[in-house]
Parts: structure tokens; C-alpha cells; sequence
């Protein structure tokens, strides 16, 4: 990878898209981030997104894609319908086409603000079901969109085959474990930090948590 080179991060606020940006901060001397405003469930996603951009000096842009909570609507989107989680079929926070149309959009952004690197927090280890997070959709993706705009992007998917307690480990090592333990939003339910621990991305989050510390402690004693 070129430091000298521009990147953009696909950003909602959360702990593994903060770690993504962090991370981009190490590798790129450059770092924008873009935020999709597409009817979440809670706006909070947003004013996170620009306190944690603001603090740490990155150039934030959002973007309206409120059509696709019109065209896809989900627990992830819709207030009314419950958040459940189920075995062998698509979980009800999917939401179809999603970051097949953020990572589009922000390809067309970064075109015009001269960033060759798209980063996103996309993660397979810990499938939740979601289609559009596996490895092999975002390859696909990479070449699509080059071929449909003739850009040499390169897709960057920093914890695509980490777990939970990896992403922990990952943010330790980049030096910024309190600050995205304390600062990000990963709660279904709109609660900055340490969430509600109920619901399935708090549960997902704090297993994790509990496991990587479990595993620095065991390495010093």
C-alpha cells in the first residue's frame, strides 16, 4: 500500500468500522470517511459517526439513501418490527442490497474526492447471515465496480476473517481499545458504549470483549 495515497472509509460510528478507520489512519496519510443516512433505526448511528470523525479530524461526508428503506425495509430500518434472531434463515437486520449500494456510492464519492481506497468493516468470521459480508461478494464487488467506472479501486477489508475478540485485539494493538469500547455505537437499540447487552450486536460485541481480555490477561500472569 501507498501511504501517500487517499482513502475513504465507509462509516457508521460502530466498533468495527471505528477500528477500520483507525486503521486507515495508520496506513494512509489521507483518510475521508461517508456515512449513509438510509433510515437506521436510530439517528444516534449519525451523530456518532460525526463526533468520532470530528474528534479525530476526518473529513465526514453523508449521504441520503433513504430510498432503500423504502425498497428494503427491515428491523434494522423499521422500529416496528422486532429484532429476532434465527437459525437457517436471513437475519431480520438484513437489509438486501445494502452494501452492495454503499460500497457503489462510495466508490462514485471517491472517485470525485481522488481516493483510490474504499475500506469497510465487512466481517465473515463472525457471520451473522448477512450475504453481502462474505469475502467473496466483496471481490466480485471490487471488479465490478472498476470495470464499470475504469478505476483501479482496491476494496480494503481489514476483519474479514477476524472474530469478535480479534477486532478487540486489533484495536488494542492500534492503541485505541478505550476509546472504541467508550465512544462507538454497535447497539441494536441506540445506546453509545457499553449498549444494552441484549441485543444480538451487544452480545456479539461484549462475547468478544470478554474473550480478548480473558486472553491478555492469561498472556501476563
Amino acid at each position: 500500500m501507498d501511504k501517500n495515497q487517499k482513502a475513504l472509509v465507509v462509516f457508521s460510528g460502530g466498533q468495527d468500522s471505528t477500528t477500520c478507520l483507525f486503521w486507515a489512519k495508520k496506513h494512509f496519510d489521507q483518510v475521508e470517511a461517508v456515512t449513509f443516512e438510509y433510515g437506521q433505526r436510530h439517528n444516534n448511528e449519525i451523530e456518532v459517526a460525526k463526533q468520532i470523525t470530528e474528534e479525530l479530524g476526518v473529513a465526514h461526508h453523508v449521504l441520503d439513501m433513504s430510498l432503500l428503506n423504502q425498497l428494503a425495509p427491515s428491523s434494522l430500518t423499521r422500529k416496528d418490527q422486532p429484532i429476532v434472531e434465527t437459525e437457517g434463515e436471513l437475519p431480520s437486520t438484513f437489509v438486501p442490497g445494502r452494501n452492495l449500494l454503499f460500497m457503489s456510492f462510495a466508490a462514485v464519492l471517491a472517485k470525485q474526492i481522488g481516493a483510490r481506497h474504499l475500506i469497510t468493516g465487512v466481517c465473515e468470521t463472525d457471520f451473522s447471515g448477512y450475504p453481502d459480508c462474505r469475502d467473496i461478494f466483496m471481490k466480485s464487488l471490487n471488479v465490478t465496480i472498476n470495470l464499470s467506472m475504469e478505476e483501479d479501486f482496491v476494496l480494503h477489508t481489514p476483519l474479514m476473517w477476524l472474530d469478535k475478540a480479534q477486532t478487540w485485539e486489533l484495536a488494542d494493538d492500534l492503541q485505541v481499545f478505550e476509546y472504541i469500547r467508550d465512544h462507538t455505537l454497535t447497539c441494536y437499540n441506540g445506546l453509545q458504549g457499553t449498549g444494552c447487552g441484549e441485543c444480538p450486536a451487544c452480545k456479539l460485541r461484549n462475547k468478544g470483549m470478554i474473550q480478548f481480555l480473558e486472553k491478555k490477561e492469561a498472556k501476563t500472569t
